[in-house]
């Protein structure tokens, strides 16, 4: 039997760090929503009783270093599962790129085992599963538009964001998140008006919600990597509606109401970056 999933990648229309936690953690307030820029997932039971991953990327690692081969241990481990699995992961998403790829892909890995297994989980299980071993997995697993907080994982569901196009350039060099968060100052971020994204979403108001998209770790990872500020500047020069760096970087993302507007960033740092993508927001 064959199980295919897709794995949506997201962006943060706001991401804001409150302090942090006695856990280690840091208490989080973010805006989540999904694009049509997907990985794609096929899941095959084996006959033998190991978990195996192969993708069509050289970098992602093929063993438990990879988030979707420990979402299967986990679901083998938790439910006593005594069969194989071969999880092909056509990776369409850029690594390290603060899209949440390989939580996307931890997330459809859970989906699809929850019909190759016959487990009958709940949505909620999954996701309250899938956040032992990854913060964006519930919202991952859930998709659509959410307002997270605690670590991330504590989610609110929200209506559809107004449809737009979304322009993304991910560059070279990544960021890995431990290295924004190690010794990140919260007294000095700049932090976003949550509160007004969120009404502007529930207003069905696009300007409004582009007007105070905001990412307090932007200027964190700016300092790491100058060029994120300069794609940004340029995105907004070839007419962007709003321009934003997404989680913890690298990947900045532009959005555009219009399509011949989104068209013109999209070849406007398609001659600068190698990594542009133009999608639209999921329904």
């Amino acid at each position: 039997m064959e199980v295919i999933e897709k794995a949506p990648a997201k962006i943060n229309l706001s991401l804001d760090v409150l302090h942090k936690r006695e856990d280690g953690y840091h208490e989080m307030e973010m805006i989540m929503t999904s694009i049509d820029l997907a990985d794609r997932l096929t899941l095959k039971e084996l006959e033998k009783d190991q978990i195996r991953i192969e993708s069509n990327n050289g970098f992602l690692p093929l063993d438990q270093r990879n988030i979707a081969y420990r979402a299967a241990q986990l679901l083998k481990e938790t439910f006593q599962i005594d069969k194989g699995v071969e999880i092909k992961i056509e990776k369409k998403i850029p690594i390290a790129a603060g899209l949440g790829g390989g939580s996307s892909d931890a997330a459809a890995t859970l989906r699809g085992l929850n019909r190759l297994w016959d487990l009958n989980l709940s949505v909620e299980a999954l996701a309250e599963l899938g956040a032992q071993i990854g913060s964006d997995i519930p919202f991952c697993v859930h998709g659509g538009t959410a307002f997270a907080t605690g670590r991330g994982d504590q989610l609110e569901t929200l209506k559809e964001i107004p449809q737009c196009w979304v322009v993304l350039v991910k560059p070279k060099k990544g960021i890995s998140s431990w290295t924004i968060f190690e010794k990140l100052a919260v007294e000095e971020l700049e932090h976003p008006e949550t509160e007004k994204v969120l009404a502007a979403i529930e207003a069905d108001d696009y300007e409004l919600m582009a007007r105070h998209m905001a990412n307090a770790l932007e200027e964190v990872s700016i300092a790491k990597q100058p060029k994120i500020k300069t794609i940004k500047e340029k995105m907004l020069q070839f007419g962007a509606d709003a321009a934003l760096m997404s989680g913890t970087g690298p990947t900045i993302y532009s959005v555009c109401k219009n399509y011949s507007r989104a068209q013109r960033v999209y070849n406007g740092l398609k001659g600068f970056c190698n990594e542009v993508y133009l999608v639209r927001t999921l329904k």
